[in-house]
């Protein structure tokens, strides 16, 4: 068996791309500065003998033509013979065949994310750029990398080049290094493919099973400064699947590079602002819950009242926005706090403007949003593997509700149960929700019990030096004892909302009834951990 050498010539490359940035000048100085001949094919030919390189065709070098409109045009022995031929071993067999040793392979694969990514790709399109035969190169090559050198991204043209010059030929560091990003990339593009048709099938064929095999592909996008401590490394990924949202691909338009914790704030903050679609909506986060939520009839009323909620930790907050964001916002934020991130949908000049004047400021716009998908799943690290579910987007009608108790809420106070509902999904829990006319009132987060929770989110309120009597209280799980709608119906709380199912409901609705609290169950549970 070929044990390769510490330096491994370059004499003939294989050279078919799909995204051809930089190809051309680096297959020119192979030529030109190295001697190598290049084999090519389809559209990578074209481009390399338009800018004058001499190419051979890859149909000549086999005397085999492409076939099936292309779709059969490199699987054939004297390409993989010459990729996977171990050199010192295999040269007899590749001598008696014919099979001229291939040294170097830059392949990148037909571009199926970017294909299914595009508004109304049919499946017959999708399934056709599913690329064949540059994995298996792709695959040979790498395998091989004791004799062949792979580049699957053009970033590592210069890497070649540089060994080439100093050395000859590429070093084994570079070819292994080359070769582990080879099958990262091939995992990446067949999980992008499996995700696609266990999602896109259709309706009738889907499994209710999560799959057998759960194989997300991520490719890092840049490394962090650090991670949640600066002893942490970190980097971002971006996903093969898609929620219709993306962090990662945000249009950062002001500001200094995002951490980890502004990312994992930001994604927190978002997730919890797309809840609100029928009014302009703001949601202030902090250490991944929401400190401040509030609905109004414009963003710069909503932004004041839900700062209103917690104005201590909205101090260096998150803050989400649901609409376009104007000028006279962004002065209203940059004239009453510090925030470390912005993110709307769209951001006008003239705010930008204002926000202008706070450089460290990061300012993200995410473009517009589609609602969650039931089909996301959400996923979770422990020891030695992942949990992973359903993301938890399901809403409430009132069809689903229960009234549980003597009294009925009005319809004032119905409306503002359902907005702390949908904000008791976001927070941590336990989670307890004090809201009234749209926004928030107090919010008691991340407690062990529940009580406790109700009882902060009491005390946030008065810190705040709002009043908690005449609000609605939503809780992301059923009260195991009817302390929690005690401590509430103290404050002065009119109704509450919260899934019910404790085998003590009948002293919590007792708790309810004796306070004249309005109570609604909804037999779902949030729970955020």
């Amino acid at each position: 068996m070929s044990q390769g050498h510490t330096i491994a010539p370059i004499r003939r490359a294989l050279v078919s791309v799909s995204d051809k940035t930089g190809v051309a000048e680096f297959a020119k100085q192979l030529v030109e500065d190295h001697g190598v001949e290049i084999l090519s094919t389809g559209g990578t030919a074209r481009a390399l003998r338009e800018a004058g390189v001499a190419v051979t065709d890859v149909s000549a070098h086999t005397g085999a033509p492409e076939i099936m409109a292309g779709r059969v045009k490199t699987l054939h022995p004297k390409i993989h013979g010459g990729i996977l031929g171990r050199r010192g071993t295999d040269d007899a067999v590749m001598a008696e065949h014919d099979i001229a040793p291939i040294d170097l392979v830059v392949v990148n694969l037909y571009p199926f994310e970017q294909t299914i990514a595009k508004p109304g790709t049919d499946h017959a399109t999708a399934v056709e750029t599913i690329d064949i035969g540059g994995p298996a190169m792709l695959r040979a090559a790498a395998k091989n990398h004791a004799d062949v050198t792979l580049v699957v991204d053009g970033a590592d043209y210069e890497t070649v080049l540089a060994d080439l010059g100093a050395h000859g030929g590429t070093q084994t560091a570079t070819r292994r290094r080359l070769a582990a990003k080879g099958f990262a990339h091939t995992a990446h593009y067949d999980s992008a493919i499996a995700s696609y048709l266990r999602t896109e099938a259709p309706a009738g064929e889907t499994s209710d099973d999560l799959p057998e095999r759960y194989a997300p592909g991520f490719a890092k996008r840049a490394d962090l400064r650090y991670g949640e401590n600066p002893h942490q490394r970190a980097a971002v990924y971006a996903g093969n699947t898609s929620s219709g949202v993306s962090l990662v691909d945000a249009r950062v338009v002001q500001g200094k590079a995002l951490s980890y914790n502004n990312l994992a704030d930001a994604d927190a903050a978002l997730a919890c602002v797309r809840a609100f679609d029928q009014s302009p909506a703001c949601v202030i986060v902090k250490h991944a819950n929401p400190c401040g939520v509030a609905v109004a009839p414009d963003l710069t009323a909503a932004y004041k009242r839900a700062f209103a909620t917690d104005p201590v930790s909205s101090f260096g907050g998150i803050l989400a926005f649901n609409r376009h964001l104007e000028a006279d916002t962004a002065e209203a934020i940059v004239d009453n706090q510090f925030a470390e991130v912005i993110l709307a949908p769209s951001i006008a000049e003239d705010a930008l403007a204002v926000f202008a004047r706070k450089k460290n400021l990061r300012v993200l716009a995410i473009g517009e949003w589609q609602t969650a998908s039931d089909a996301e799943l959400t996923v979770k690290p422990i020891a030695g593997g992942l949990l992973v579910q359903d993301a938890d987007t399901q809403l409430l009608d009132r069809s689903q509700l229960q009234v549980a108790s003597e009294n009925e809420p009005d319809g004032t106070q119905f409306q503002d149960l359902m907005f702390a509902w949908r904000v008791a999904k976001f927070v941590k829990s336990n989670a307890i929700v004090y809201a009234r006319n749209g926004a928030t009132v107090g919010i008691g987060a991340g407690q062990m019990s529940r009580v406790d929770s109700a009882r902060i989110a009491q005390t946030k309120a008065q810190d705040a030096g709002l009043d908690v009597a005449g609000s609605v209280m939503a809780s992301d799980a059923f009260f195991p004892f009817r302390d929690g709608i005690d401590t509430a119906a103290a404050a002065g709380v009119a109704a509450v909302i919260q899934p019910g199912g404790s085998i003590r409901d009948e002293e919590v609705i007792a708790a309810a009834n004796e306070a004249g609290i309005a109570m609604l169950f909804t037999g779902m549970r949030h729970f955020r951990h």
